[in-house]
């Protein structure tokens, strides 16, 4: 069950000439990222914990002898991608946020986190089927990756990282000097509402919004997802 305290990350030489790191969300982990084929080595977390998750970021670009990094932050990974980039504009090549907000709100995490404690694997299935408009997006993660988070993910971690997203909130004005920003953003998310990340595209004018049609939370799991990046 997952319960790590502290990220771990591995490099995947792709044999290309950027690196891209891929930072998932709340109750997934790095596998959500398997159908991905984007023209970037990967640096992945193995081990995801969103607490220390800059610091050993951090370690790992120095460990892999990376000059600089392009991040791909997913919902939660939104926050820790933009967190980052502020924090060490340097290293950063391009910021991509997937499925954003600038934050959530704490009464609707609080009440989440009874119906994890009441049940927690069903609610985990009521938060997946939430994640896609409709059966022919679910079919890959449904067969894949659905069993498995649900009894991999256990209840402390997905508490605490929760907690995470309790006080977790987009650092616009620090990202107003990050000149090379995507927003990616299913139209049909109800998760984070589209009109989320236009309001975060409305305060950062050199960031370029997409609306992937017809998707959901989790849009890149599209064959021909790399057309948007």
């Amino acid at each position: 069950m997952t319960s790590a305290k502290s990220s771990r990350f591995k490099f995947i030489d792709r044999k290309k000439k950027r690196a891209l790191v891929l930072i998932p969300g709340w109750a997934t982990d790095y596998r959500i990222f398997s159908l991905l084929d984007l023209n970037f080595n990967y640096l992945i977390p193995l081990k995801f914990w969103p607490f220390d998750f800059g610091d050993e970021l951090l370690k790992a670009i120095g460990e892999n002898n990376l000059k600089f990094v392009s991040l791909f932050g997913f919902s939660l990974g939104g926050f820790l991608a933009a967190e980052f980039a502020c924090k060490y504009p340097s290293l950063i090549d391009e910021l991509i946020l997937v499925s954003i907000r600038k934050k959530y709100n704490k009464k609707e995490l609080e009440k989440i986190e009874g119906y994890l404690k009441k049940n927690k694997k069903a609610y985990l299935y009521k938060f997946y089927n939430q994640c896609f408009p409709n059966e022919k997006d679910a079919a890959w993660f449904k067969d894949k990756l659905l069993r498995e988070y649900c009894r991999c993910f256990s209840l402390g971690y997905l508490i605490e990282t929760l907690n995470y997203l309790k006080n977790a909130k987009m650092n616009i004005p620090s990202l107003v000097s990050q000149n090379k920003i995507k927003i990616i953003h299913g139209e049909l998310d109800s998760i984070a509402p589209l009109r989320e990340a236009a309001a975060v595209k409305h305060s950062l004018p050199q960031a370029k919004l997409i609306c992937v049609k017809n998707k959901g939370h989790i849009p890149f799991l599209e064959r021909d997802f790399a057309k948007y990046i």
